[in-house]
């Protein structure tokens, strides 16, 4: 078992309370980075190494670097806890067992950054946990900790106001910019980068878009030090993450561990192994939209984006869903393909048109009425979504159709038909001249 202090979620009983909060250091952490300049708070948060941990990795102090100095514009800060990803649930644990963790990273992140105006984005179904966010945040304002008191109860000109936000219920609005579209009222739609969010953002404004769990960190580390952090996991994705185990497994959960711990302890050792000790065979480390591996190639996998990009795959949001034995692949595909097609917000035409042609396909070879030729064209149009739309659910929804194609080809395979007879809709269809080539027979081109 892992040695490393618990950052984000300590074992500290009823600390969404504030007065135990505050028993345990709470808001301590502000007082301490209201001591530095808003440059050493940044620079601190470089020298730690913290990467997103919504999905991307990026690296966080140089994301608020990009933030314009100055207050001639109202600069904002927007905390993604949209977490709409199958697979992911590590930041409602921060809203239901540390929230006030989260609410003085805000703080410190806005001071860094001199912003007076946050937004927590929660996903529209967590309507428990925006509950119990908004319960802590006006424990938070009562004692003066966040608003205009701030400003006698923390002896400084610094004030920030923090609003939770009820996400629109769309997957698409966990990605930045729709997500800042969605909080102006409009309908969740990403918007084209160039301009990005620290030039134009909320209402045209300046805007910082970070994860409620890479937010959270922030107090963890003015509290230790940047150069302590950067001692934890991985040296090039340094710090814990929040593991979320799901999928055939004993014990399902959120597990608090070092960057870099090796995916089968994660399995074995903290999720208490595969149910009825079945054979793993796939495994997704980072969310449902993350390429998948086989079971035969995690050994020695490390649990850091650096390692898993040699690998073809990504950390993404650390979801590990683990799949046994007996899993049917043609189904998980189909079903995540579903997920996609139907959370497409349809502005970008690859992504609307092909993730309906990937699951009409997939539901096709489910069925067993596919050719080899189906998974060959699943392959292709997922290699023309990826790269050609506005935002990231275009590959999304690529990578793991293909993943699992590339990876588990003799499963689609067993399912599918040496031979197809084209059945045409209607007289035109029929008598078109690239009818035959939906029809595959064994050794034929």
């Amino acid at each position: 078992m892992s040695n490393t202090p618990k950052l984000l979620l300590p074992d500290i009983p009823n600390l969404h309370e504030i007065d135990v909060y505050l028993t345990n250091g709470g808001y301590e952490q502000y007082r301490k980075a209201i001591t530095m300049t808003p440059d050493q708070v940044i620079n601190e948060v470089k020298i730690s190494g913290l990467r997103g941990r919504g999905g991307a990795a990026f690296p966080t102090g140089l994301k608020w670097t990009f933030m314009p100095k100055g207050n001639e514009k109202p600069k904002y800060l927007a905390v993604n806890g949209d977490e709409s990803e199958p697979g992911s649930f590590k930041d409602r644990q921060i809203f239901e067992y540390n929230p006030h963790q989260l609410i003085e990273g805000i703080l410190i992140a806005g001071y860094a950054m001199g912003i007076n105006v946050a937004y927590i984005y929660i996903r529209g179904e967590y309507h428990k946990w925006i509950k119990l966010m908004q319960k802590a945040l006006d424990d938070a304002y009562n004692k003066g900790f966040v608003g205009q008191k701030m400003k006698e109860i923390f002896g400084n000109d610094y004030f920030l106001d923090i609003y939770i936000h009820k996400g629109a219920g769309a997957y698409i609005c966990g990605e930045e910019t729709s997500l800042m579209t969605s909080i102006e009222g409009d309908r969740g739609y990403p918007r084209y980068k160039p301009p990005f969010p620290a030039q134009y953002g909320l209402w045209g404004m300046p805007t910082t878009v970070n994860n409620v769990e890479t937010i959270a960190t922030v107090p963890a580390i003015i509290k230790i030090g940047g150069e302590n952090y950067a001692k934890i996991g991985a040296p090039g994705h340094t710090g814990t993450l929040l593991y979320g185990v799901s999928g055939h497994i004993n014990k399902p959960g959120v597990y608090e561990l070092p960057s870099g711990t090796l995916l089968t302890d994660i399995i074995y050792n903290y999720a208490g192994g595969v149910k009825k000790n079945k054979k793993i065979k796939a495994v997704i480390p980072g969310g449902s939209s993350m390429p998948p591996l086989r079971g035969d190639e995690i050994e020695g996998v490390k649990m850091d984006e650096e390692s898993l990009k040699k690998l073809g795959t990504h950390i993404g949001t650390a979801g590990i869903i683990v799949m046994d034995e007996d899993t049917d692949i043609v189904k998980v595909t189909l079903r995540i393909a579903h997920f996609y097609h139907h959370e497409s917000c349809g502005q970008c035409t690859p992504c609307r048109e092909g993730c309906g042609w990937m699951e009409k396909i997939l539901k096709r070879i489910a069925n067993g009425d596919a050719t080899s030729k189906d998974l060959d064209l699943l392959i292709s149009i997922a290699n023309n979504i990826e790269g050609n739309t506005i935002c990231a659910l275009g590959d999304a929804a690529a990578w793991p159709v293909r993943g699992f194609i590339l990876k588990f080809r003799d499963d689609f395979e067993k399912v599918i038909k040496h031979r197809r007879t084209f059945i045409s809709p209607n007289i035109v269809h029929g008598r078109r001249n690239t009818a035959s080539t939906l029809i595959y027979e064994e050794g034929t081109n």
